[in-house]
């Protein structure tokens, strides 16, 4: 008897296994929402998790009045003073805080609107303020009012706002030093010459958005780096490192390599790109070319579904190399030439 038993308990644990392949198969969709609920989870951090959930449809009342809008009822009491929206673009999600906080947001109030944007959604309670938090399926502007008690959020695809989108990349960070040299490490180095980049960037008057995956030592994981760029559906993607020898040990090596994705064919090609950025930081910087290099072993690279370089300024396993990348004029210089290579990159239609 009992090994009648077991034979069909092991029979309906294969029927159930085949069943979730199945369905984790035939509907994707359903499996990315339960893993996109999971990572908000996490996003909470050390709140007080009320709800989540990875169907919003559940939440949000379906308005047509309300085309890619929510219209989100405030607590009573709440004004706009009491509210503050962050919009993470490095994760995509919208985080919406107010003081306070209610027992159980999603049960006590109404959301209207279209929710087709909306990846997941999540309550919390954090301290003395309430967060709603909606993971969206794409990068998105947002446009706010408060009206009557209420918070009207519009999304906006910034290619409706900007002329042109970049995506830059500050390699490495945190915890996760990359290269280091005579207790100089490459996450510095990268950053410092984003931030000149960001200074160039926002001297420019021209209608282009751009987004930083990192503007401190913070490190966002390799997903959402290259997902940021493809999110945002990117013009360019820029991402900046610095070189080492394979050894670790100095060298005479020294000079610019920029990687590109080999999968690329498009005419406005990653390669293309590479060649752009190459020559420009060669010609601000006066490092030696070193060429372009394959880059499909690179995650950021291989998933990039836009045009993507990465650019490999300078080898900090070089004593002379590594002082130069360590001055804040070298810096500068390497920053203009990337500026120069995306303006270029833009003549040539991308």
């Amino acid at each position: 008897m009992d090994e009648i038993v077991l034979k069909w308990v092991t029979v309906l644990s294969g029927i159930l296994t085949v069943i979730v392949c199945v369905s984790v198969f035939f509907f994707p969709d359903i499996h990315e929402r339960a893993v996109l609920a999971a990572e908000q989870q996490k996003e909470v951090g050390g709140g007080n998790l009320i709800a989540t959930t990875a169907n919003p449809k559940a939440v949000v009342e379906q308005s047509k009045d309300l085309n890619a809008q929510l219209k989100i009822t405030l607590p009573e009491g709440i004004s706009k003073a009491d509210v503050e929206i962050e919009n993470d673009y490095v994760t995509q999600t919208i985080y919406i805080k107010f003081a306070g906080g209610v027992d159980d947001y999603f049960e006590q109030y109404a959301i209207k609107g279209s929710s087709d944007h909306i990846a997941s959604m999540a309550y919390y309670k954090d301290k003395e303020e309430g967060v709603i938090a909606l993971q969206l399926d794409q990068v998105y502007e947002l446009k706010n009012r408060f009206k009557k008690g209420s918070l009207y959020l519009d999304f906006i695809d910034p290619h409706d706002i900007y002329d042109k989108v970049i995506v830059v990349d500050a390699g490495h960070g945190s915890h996760a030093a990359g290269a280091v040299k005579l207790g100089i490490s490459e996450k510095s180095l990268n950053l410092a010459i984003v931030q000149q980049l960001k200074k160039l960037f926002d001297e420019d008057k021209r209608r282009i958005r751009v987004y930083y995956t990192r503007t401190s030592d913070t490190n966002p994981t390799l997903d959402q780096r290259v997902q940021l760029a493809n999110k945002a559906n990117a013009d360019l993607f820029i991402s900046v490192h610095n070189n080492s020898d394979a050894t670790g040990n100095f060298t005479k090596v020294k000079g610019t390599q920029v990687m590109y994705s080999e999968s690329d064919d498009a005419k406005l090609s990653s390669k293309k790109l590479a060649e752009i950025c190459l020559k420009n930081v060669v010609d601000t910087t006066g490092s030696e070319n070193r060429g372009l290099l394959k880059g499909d072993s690179i995650y950021i690279i291989r998933t990039s579904k836009v045009p993507v370089a990465l650019i490999e300024v300078g080898f900090m396993t070089n004593y002379k190399e590594l002082d130069l990348l360590n001055s804040t004029s070298y810096q500068k210089k390497a920053a203009e030439g990337i500026y120069n290579a995306i303006n270029e990159a833009f003549q040539e239609g991308y």
